[in-house]
């Protein structure tokens, strides 16, 4: 069993492309992407060049031929019924929701993309690129803009906030769905770690400038345990600062816990506060001290449904929260598994 050879390639072309643009940005070929890489900044201050061209680095990497036929051949048969799928797409990140229309699509059926506002222009080029390459491309996938509803599918895959979930929840219910909700990652860290390993972990945590579900929000240290280390593994990545709306809520989080009277340590990069809650606000590192690691563990299992991942020594490893492999589906749930059995699903109802 495997994903339908086209479709594989045609995400595998749009990878080299990917690699031919970040090798050669300046080629006069890539006009039209280096517009849109500004365009995309222009609608969203976050997404700055280097955090884009992160993401399409990512992307220019996993779609390739081998890997995308690897991942895919235990899930998906030669024939499928081709359903319409309805994305709503997330936009905290460039291209986060770029998984779901992969999965969708290599799965056989159409996707009905309604991207964010906020990551629409990356989006919508990322599907301009697969019809370039590949004209067929065009009838497995409808956009949709903000402005339209969404309608005419027979499951529904949506991601947004613990609010817009309960909407989802709702509105899609009648139909085969899988619903997103709010989610962060944690570290671990044990106090053996290299400077090369705290390095890497800094990654985990302003990659993207902390905004993604992936990114780390708490650490776990153990008693007694340095934080200087820490600050100055985060030095390198003074450039988030250069950001305004990063340097914006650095200040603005820094006046605010010291008008509450919080103990907050700062080394004008990043904010330490010690808090039980597992989410913080970007530019924050959220942090608690353990005696007994598997107190944490119990910690962790009970409030597993508000994390994404753990990054450790045991768990993801450090640097790679933001790189997930094909298979580390969000919130745990095998997107893939369930489009492979969409058919039984849709016909049980």
């Amino acid at each position: 069993m495997h994903a339908p050879s086209d479709r594989i390639q045609a995400f595998a072309n749009v990878g080299k492309y990917l690699t031919d643009f970040l090798s050669n940005p300046a080629a006069e070929h890539h006009e039209r992407a280096r517009a849109t890489v500004a365009l995309a900044f222009h609608k969203n201050g976050w997404f700055t060049e280097r955090e884009v061209n992160r993401a399409l680095t990512y992307w220019s990497e996993a779609l390739n031929e081998d890997d995308l036929a690897s991942w895919t051949k235990p899930y998906v048969p030669d024939q499928v019924e081709p359903l319409s799928v309805g994305l709503i797409l997330a936009g905290n990140i460039p291209l986060v929701g770029f998984h779901d229309i992969l999965c969708t699509i290599l799965s056989g059926h159409r996707a009905i993309i309604k991207p964010s506002s906020v990551d629409s222009v990356l989006i919508e080029w990322m599907m301009e690129r697969l019809v370039v390459t590949t004209p067929q491309a065009n009838d497995w996938f409808e956009l949709r803009n903000e402005t339209q509803r969404m309608s005419d599918y027979d499951a529904v895959i949506a991601t947004g906030s613990n609010n817009s979930a309960r909407y989802f929840e709702h509105y899609f219910g009648d139909v085969p769905h899988i619903i997103r909700k709010n989610r962060t990652s944690v570290a671990v860290l044990d106090g053996t770690e290299s400077e090369d390993q705290l390095a890497l972990f800094m990654q985990d945590i302003f990659d993207y400038y902390g905004l993604g579900c992936r990114n780390v929000t708490k650490v776990f240290l153990p008693k007694g345990y340095d934080l200087n280390k820490i600050f100055a593994a985060s030095l390198p990545f003074v450039y988030v600062m250069d950001n305004k709306k990063y340097a914006n809520n650095y200040a603005y989080h820094r006046t605010l816990m010291m008008m509450q009277q919080r103990h907050v340590l700062e080394n004008d990069v990043l904010l330490m506060a010690a808090s039980e809650s597992l989410f913080s606000p970007v530019s924050v590192l959220h942090y608690a001290y353990y005696e007994d690691i598997e107190q944490v563990e119990m910690e962790l299992k009970a409030q597993e449904e508000q994390i994404q991942c753990v990054v450790s020594k045991t768990g993801v490893t450090f640097g790679k929260a933001q790189k997930p492999q094909m298979n580390d589906y969000a919130d745990g749930v095998d997107t893939m598994h369930f489009l492979r059995n969409l058919k039984a699903v849709k016909a049980s109802k």
